[in-house]
């Protein structure tokens, strides 16, 4: 049966029983980078894109770089089989902070280990409609630097999807600092309008996401603004490495019925195959 499993600094355990030391930068100030990866049929699923990802975040926020798919392999391959995922789906998640410093503040002139650590959860994948709203709370900076990178930093978004559960809604989807529509608390947004698929281009300050890259790369859909609000005539989705959700309602409003979300989920996943 499947089982969750971590490890950091050489030890393999479940992720309550291991430690992470309190003087982590990551921990203190959610100074590190994560990616999350779909297992599937006993491997990880674009795997290389997400460690390109990580590596270039890394380099934009002036840390060292993460550990390479060389360095990894054995490691995931070894998570897989403790955790039984051969047959069923997970999650893993790979974690790279800055580490401990000396002494405390937020100066990095005496950081000089970073740190990683992974965790290896059974999950399932996820295509059920969602109902959605627009965060009145809580925006993405299009022009920081950090909205261009998955960093451990989620407060926002939690609030966002807090704000959403108390509107009687799943999910919330974010305006940017100029007003317009720019991502979902944990996926890209997808809107088919006018006979295509548009995202929001990453200026806009939303989360550069691999599927989402997979369908501008396969000429699924392009980059182009959404404006500030979904139309009745959209068909719209949540993408993530985990999921594809069509948005039934946004704002209380009805959308265009979404039918091939699972497909073309598939089919981004399928044209970019595993690392192996």
């Amino acid at each position: 049966m499947p089982v969750t499993i971590a490890w950091i600094d050489g030890c393999w355990g479940e992720p309550d029983d291991l430690q992470l030391p309190l003087s982590d930068r990551g921990l203190q100030l959610a100074d590190g980078l994560f990616e999350t990866i779909l297992v599937l049929d006993g491997a990880a699923q674009l795997l290389p894109e997400h460690l390109a990802r990580w590596a270039a975040s890394a380099e934009l926020l002036g840390m060292n770089p993460p550990p390479s798919q060389q360095d990894l392999s054995g490691l995931i391959d070894e998570a897989i089989v403790k955790s039984d995922l051969h047959q069923a789906s997970g999650a893993l998640r790979l974690n790279w902070s800055r580490g401990s410093g000396q002494g405390r503040g937020i100066g990095i002139a005496n950081v000089h280990q970073h740190r990683f650590w992974l965790t290896l959860t059974p999950c399932s994948t996820h295509f059920q409609p969602i109902k959605t709203i627009t965060s009145r709370l809580e925006r993405r900076n299009r022009d920081s630097v950090s909205s261009r990178c998955k960093t451990f930093a989620y407060t926002a978004a939690i609030q966002a999807r807090r704000e959403a559960e108390r509107a009687g809604a799943d999910d919330a989807l974010l305006h940017n600092t100029q007003g317009d529509l720019c991502c979902g608390t944990v996926a890209n947004l997808l809107v088919h309008r006018k006979g295509a698929w548009i995202t929001p281009p990453l200026s806009s300050g939303c989360l550069p996401g691999v599927m989402r890259a997979r369908a501008i790369s396969l000429g699924i859909a392009i980059e182009a603004d959404v404006g500030s609000n979904l139309h009745s005539s959209d068909q719209a989705l949540l993408i993530n490495s985990l999921s594809c959700k069509p948005i039934q309602t946004h704002n209380n409003q009805s959308l265009t019925p979404t039918a091939s979300a699972q497909e073309l989920w598939q089919l981004l996943l399928k044209k970019g195959g595993s690392n192996r």
